[in-house]
């Protein structure tokens, strides 16, 4: 009977000293006792929102320093507009410090998304998209490919004094360009780099029309281009094409 009694007040004893800590690690006292009155944001961040910011975080400073589920504020937080990364943490004995990245835009990723600096897309809805960011779009997976014509594109492109303003990819893996002064460069599959380079070299007779403007160019000859020409625009003139080839 006296080994029963015991074993009793033992188990008593364990079940006296275990409780408080499960209470804490739920949050039963842990939110009054150890509260988190302070929020911090560190890193460098010019487009992410300090009062949304705040608004994530709050619901979970309330839990408690030891009830805080920290996976949870890092997810609401990385589900912010133009947050690219986000890291939560927690320091004794009051502080709940985030840490995040922001995305810095590179180019508009067809309808829906930007592009970061970094090759991640994200989504335009509820930001201010920037003004003048190039347009590109293609498959998703094929990001790298359309970002690396765009650039090879461009460098061609600045040499003839114009900009590259949009590069498309379609299902097909056809490219096409659209330069600033709305020239479509329609490139095809094959040789873009080439084709490009090609067609550069004869942009300053191309620009010396003095009456007319190039409005389409079809590279994907073997000798030459298709052009397709546009009169200058005037004032109540309506537009009008013809079509050659070079």
């Amino acid at each position: 009977m006296s080994a029963l009694l015991r074993l009793l007040g033992w188990l008593l004893a364990v079940a006296l000293v275990v409780a408080p800590v499960v209470a804490v690690v739920n949050g039963w006292v842990g939110s009054e006792q150890w509260p988190l009155q302070r929020m911090r944001a560190t890193g460098t961040f010019e487009r992410v929102d300090d009062a949304r910011l705040r608004e994530a975080l709050l619901p979970y400073a309330r839990q408690g320093f030891f009830a805080v589920d920290l996976d949870r504020a890092q997810s609401a937080v990385a589900a912010l507009p133009w947050v690219e990364t986000a890291k939560v943490r927690k320091r004794w004995p009051d502080v709940l410090e985030v840490t995040v990245t922001e995305h810095r835009p590179f180019a508009r990723w067809g309808d829906d998304q930007l592009l970061s600096e970094h090759g991640r897309l994200f989504p335009v809805s509820g930001i201010e998209v920037p003004a003048g960011l190039p347009r590109l779009s293609g498959p998703d997976a094929r990001v790298h490919d359309v970002v690396e014509l765009y650039n090879e594109s461009r460098d061609l492109i600045a040499g003839a004094g114009l900009q590259v303003r949009e590069v498309a990819l379609d299902a097909r893996g056809s490219w096409t360009l659209e330069l600033d002064g709305g020239t479509e460069l329609v490139v095809g599959r094959a040789e873009a780099h080439a084709r490009i380079a090609r067609f550069v070299r004869l942009v300053p007779q191309l620009l010396a029309q003095p009456t007319q403007r190039l409005a389409r160019a079809d590279l994907r000859y073997t000798n030459g281009f298709a052009l397709t020409w546009a009169p200058m625009p005037t004032d109540g003139d309506a537009p009008s094409q013809q079509q050659d080839q070079t």
